[in-house]
């Protein structure tokens, strides 16, 4: 697990440099859902989007699109479309359609650190059961963050994500969670998107770590396709996702992440 608070005490310095460059990976990363924000998506393969942004990142950012080459994964994108979970690959063939969904999940390393985020988007018209599902998971996702304090559990964010899923219906994939992230793209702790308030690990000024929850139409089982990488629900309903990188401060929490189309006063959340 990246943990500045061991810093915090000893190297104060070096602490606040490293977080500042994480920060900045993560407005990097930003950046590139700003340009995704711009990009009319209908009629566009996943494939073309993953290598804009390939270009993105390389070029205008100069930075390394963590993703790549990890795990032996030869893409910079997820982009999972309507029934897909995660993981999914992009492809030339996989063109998003009037009323599809699409999440893009992205990583980014500038200077040795890493961010990760996600984002599902609402391409053209879409059916207004859609749209909720992906309203709802968006706003999950903020219950979790706002659950971030020092002091606070492990279990609090999860239980804060369920809640709210399950308040309007929705069920949460229990596969899949977010991660201590820094150095390296996984590291400890495991986040989990479901549990119980007041158990698991105790918050600390300094940690690192995402919160991406995964919110179904259906039930929240999944499998994983033959292709070993993407995962869809067992029962075809639709699934969507968002992902921030956050990091636990004095006060509260900070989302390095932060993008251009959420309000900066959501940048210290608690």
């Amino acid at each position: 697990m990246f943990r500045l608070n061991h810093w915090l005490s000893a190297k104060h310095d070096e602490a606040a440099r490293e977080l500042a460059l994480l920060a900045e990976s993560g407005r990097l990363l930003a950046s590139v859902f700003g340009l995704l924000d711009r990009t009319s998506l209908a009629g566009v393969s996943t494939l073309q989007i993953n290598d804009m942004v390939e270009r993105f990142i390389v070029h205008d950012l100069q930075a390394r699109p963590a993703s790549k080459g990890q795990y032996g994964y030869g893409f910079v994108l997820n982009s999972s479309v309507n029934d897909v979970v995660c993981h999914g690959i992009p492809s030339q063939s996989d063109v998003l359609r009037d009323g599809d969904i699409v999440n893009f999940d992205i990583t980014l390393e500038k200077d040795g650190y890493i961010a990760d985020s996600s984002k599902t988007y609402l391409v053209g018209e879409v059916a207004p059961a859609a749209r909720r599902l992906v309203q709802t998971t968006y706003e999950a996702m903020w219950m979790g963050i706002r659950a971030v304090r020092p002091g606070a559990r492990l279990g609090d964010i999860g239980w804060a994500i369920e809640r709210h899923a399950k308040r309007n219906g929705y069920s949460v994939v229990h596969d899949y969670c977010g991660h201590g992230i820094g150095r390296e793209m996984h590291e400890q702790p495991q986040v989990l998107h479901f549990g119980k308030p007041g158990t698991g690990l105790v918050l600390r000024e300094g940690m690192v770590f995402t919160i991406e929850p995964m919110l179904n139409r259906g039930r929240r089982t999944v499998r994983t396709e033959a292709d070993g990488w993407t995962v869809v629900t067992r029962d075809g309903s639709l699934s969507a996702q968002f992902e921030h990188t956050v990091a636990v401060t004095a006060s509260g929490v900070s989302v390095l992440t932060l993008r251009p189309d959420e309000p900066a006063a959501l940048k210290n959340a608690a």
